[in-house]
């Protein structure tokens, strides 16, 4: 009898999961990778509550703390859970309780007291603007392959891109005569974002010469593209990138969303305002943006302290 009472417990708390994850995403639009993190959080915490005899109703503040607890404490099978990751997990559970209050389905919320340590701020790796250049230059030849990869080296430094923005971005969303792309940001928010000469000259080269020879008869709206014809993947873009840093001797220092920081912070430091670039990058909250202000102001030292022939920081 108490194993159909568990059975029927853990049936109960996927349900509630899944109802809660349909409302994220039709009612909020959250994107499919912030729902499948929620969705293994959510999972996990079930999995604490029913070998504690306990349900996502009946459960109280006590129950969500010694579940952050043993998170943040590890185990012999599992390493202790970083702090960024305790964030995610924390905002995971309080938005999920806060529907079950709405759905009147629980008197009281468990998580009003519940908190999280605090994620320290590091700031994102950035290239120069020497190192972008080696970068941008990696892709040789005018194989379809090597075209595409310039194309698209280009257009995420030019407009700041994630990569889920890069693959996902259709052959219909640039417009080469206006000199601007629609992006599909988080939570399938659109954005208009200028491209600069030298990458809508690298993709009209790339939808010339490149595109066609990759695709073939087939019909694809993904402007980039894999060797067989179908839309590029985040991790086919991954490999593209490593693969041409590595070239350049910066494998060590960047990763796709590497371009993303740099194209910031080079903003930035070109004058932009803030607010104009958080439009650029498609930040629902300008604070989110700020983080460049500060990556700015440690490389503007960096090369101040490096170049004033007075400015020895032991003087």
């Amino acid at each position: 009898m108490a194993i159909a009472t568990g059975e029927s417990t853990r049936h109960s708390f996927e349900h509630h999961v899944l109802d809660f994850l349909a409302y994220l995403e039709f009612e909020r639009g959250l994107s499919r990778n912030t729902l499948e993190a929620y969705r293994s959080d959510l999972l996990q915490f079930g999995t604490f509550l029913h070998d504690r005899g306990q349900d996502a109703l009946t459960a109280v503040h006590a129950d969500l703390a010694a579940f952050m607890s043993q998170l943040a404490q590890g185990s012999e099978q599992r390493p202790p859970v970083a702090a960024a990751t305790l964030q995610r997990k924390t905002a995971c559970l309080r938005s999920f309780y806060r529907h079950l209050r709405r759905e009147n389905l629980i008197d009281r919320d468990p998580t009003a007291d519940l908190r999280a340590p605090r994620k320290q701020q590091r700031l994102p790796k950035v290239l120069s603007r020497d190192q972008v250049a080696a970068l941008l230059s990696a892709p040789h030849g005018t194989t379809p392959a090597a075209l595409r990869d310039r194309a698209l080296l280009e257009l995420m430094y030019a407009c700041g891109l994630r990569a889920s923005e890069a693959t996902e971005m259709h052959v219909g969303d640039l417009d080469l005569q206006a000199g601007v792309l629609r992006a599909r940001g988080k939570g399938s928010k659109e954005r208009m974002v200028p491209v600069g000469r030298e990458a809508l000259a690298a993709v009209a080269i790339y939808l010339k010469r490149g595109r066609p020879m990759l695709v073939g008869a087939r019909e694809e709206r993904h402007l980039f593209v894999n060797q067989r014809g179908g839309g590029l993947t985040r991790q086919g873009l991954y490999k593209i990138v490593q693969r041409h840093a590595a070239t350049v001797g910066l494998q060590d220092a960047m990763s796709p969303h590497t371009l993303r920081h740099t194209f910031a912070t080079h903003l930035l430091a070109g004058g932009c305002d803030l607010r104009s670039l958080q439009e650029m990058l498609g930040h629902a909250d300008i604070a989110t943006t700020q983080i460049y202000t500060h990556l700015s102001a440690e490389r503007l030292k960096d090369v101040y302290f490096k170049a004033h022939p007075r400015a020895a920081k032991d003087a």
